[in-house]
């Protein structure tokens, strides 16, 4: 019992450390399993757009990233929806989600799964940029951003 109250605190202090010295950026880089087909995608979604994925509408809000001389660390606040046709939208998810700790804040879904992968300037992400090595493209609820 001693512990877990340490492990939140500490948890909630790295957290805080984050955001105090991050970095707004325009995108964030998101991948998305889809547990029904095993599809995987990867994908960046502007600031305060929405993107579909699946049933899924995801709005970033916010994507902030640690300067390069620290410790990385990327962390998104996220509004996620399921839109299923005929059925009212039901809100699945609404806060930050960090690259280093998926499963700190994760999506919890039985079809989704949802993790942040960076946050970035730049809309087209070039596949074998990083360790994950992003391929796929947005997919968005705004036409003209396809």
């Amino acid at each position: 019992m001693g512990r877990l109250p340490k492990f939140l605190l500490a948890a909630l202090l790295t957290i805080a450390s984050a955001a105090a010295n991050a970095n707004p950026m325009k995108f964030v880089v998101l991948r998305g399993l889809d547990k029904i087909t095993a599809h995987v995608s990867t994908f960046t979604a502007p600031i305060d757009q929405t993107v579909n994925f699946g049933a899924l509408q995801i709005t970033a809000r916010s994507c902030d990233k640690r300067p390069p001389e620290e410790v990385p660390e990327s962390a998104a606040f996220l509004e996620i929806v399921e839109a299923r046709q005929g059925e009212t939208p039901q809100k699945l998810f609404s806060g930050w989600m960090f690259a280093s700790t998926p499963a700190l804040s994760a999506l919890e879904n039985p079809i989704y799964d949802l993790w942040v992968l960076d946050c970035t300037n730049d809309a087209n992400v070039p596949a074998g940029t990083s360790p994950w090595n992003w391929a796929g493209t947005a997919i968005a609820a705004d036409s003209s951003l396809r």
